[in-house]
């Protein structure tokens, strides 16, 4: 967690809270309380904002805008992709021994649909580049893709034999 201060500059809390969980206490008590917000309802609107999320850490950031009127913002980060294909496949963890162990098997569609969600945050310039950044992370997680290698179906696409 980060807290930020200044004179002229809006105070910042950027922290990690499980979707839809967020409590009065650590992190977000003490690094609020000292500001006078009004905690329960920043921790409601926090809940509310990320209870799509239920299970995964999600980065969220709180802007003071103006701490005399207790002006805030909540700015809401997408989970990461590693949590992300967790809940899409529905599996608790990955595989610690990916040559051995498979820890599950997506879908393309659902690899897709993970690089969707994330894209904004990508450093992808489009779908494809997205879903080969998604590819390498279900790689190193030990998920296969449609029975294969996700590096197999990284260097498919890149050869156009698979099609997005």
């Amino acid at each position: 967690m980060s807290i930020r201060h200044g004179i002229h500059m809006a105070q910042e809390v950027k922290t990690m809270v499980e979707g839809g969980k967020a409590t009065t206490g650590p992190p977000l008590g003490p690094a609020l309380g000292p500001l006078g917000l009004n905690l329960g309802q920043i921790v409601k609107e926090i809940n509310e904002k990320t209870k799509d999320f239920a299970g995964m850490q999600v980065p969220i950031t709180l802007v003071v805008t103006d701490a005399a009127k207790k002006l805030y913002e909540i700015k809401v980060g997408i989970p990461p992709t590693s949590a992300l294909l967790k809940k899409e496949l529905g599996i608790e963890t990955a595989s610690g021994k990916r040559k051995e162990v498979v820890a599950g098997d997506a879908t393309l569609e659902q690899i897709t649909k993970v690089a969707s969600a994330k894209m904004d945050s990508m450093m992808a310039n489009d779908l494809m580049g997205a879903v080969l950044e998604v590819l390498g992370t279900a790689f190193s997680l030990g998920i296969k893709v449609e029975g294969k290698d996700a590096n197999e179906v990284q260097k498919l696409i890149k050869s156009g034999e698979i099609k997005l």
